[in-house]
């Protein structure tokens, strides 16, 4: 990215389409590199005596517990939906931006978010989600 900034042209939201293309773009090179060459994880010993600070048990679960819960359930959507959701909702992209990072149309972007998050909606485990439990 920059490596080619000072060849883009655009305002914010231009570059945060043109951002999540490059991300994308990577992230899905690292899953195609990480299912051919399998790592093993090993600890480092040299971060053996670290102690990181970390939040507490309960302000991590304050923090992460309904954005996880979330998270699991665009899970349980078809990948491309899920795809949809997660660059529409989550990083803010505009269905034009969207469509054309996935190669849709907008209308297409547009119905199929909207069909996956009324699926979410209908979905029990989304009103713990929501605040309902």
């Amino acid at each position: 990215m920059v490596r080619d900034l000072d060849g883009f042209a655009g305002g914010i939201q231009e570059f945060r389409g043109w951002l999540f293309t490059i991300a994308r773009h990577r992230a899905v090179d690292a899953g195609r590199s990480a299912a051919a060459r399998p790592a093993v994880p090993v600890a480092d010993p040299a971060s053996a005596g670290e102690h990181p600070v970390t939040p507490s048990a309960e302000q991590h679960v304050v923090e992460q517990d309904a954005t996880a819960r979330a998270l699991d359930l665009v899970r349980t959507l078809p990948p491309a939906q899920a795809e949809l959701v997660m660059l529409r909702v989550v990083a803010g992209l505009d269905v034009q931006q969207v469509a054309d990072l996935v190669g849709k149309q907008p209308g297409a972007v547009r119905v199929a978010v909207h069909r996956a998050l009324k699926s979410l909606s209908r979905d029990p485990r989304a009103r713990s989600v929501r605040g309902g439990e």
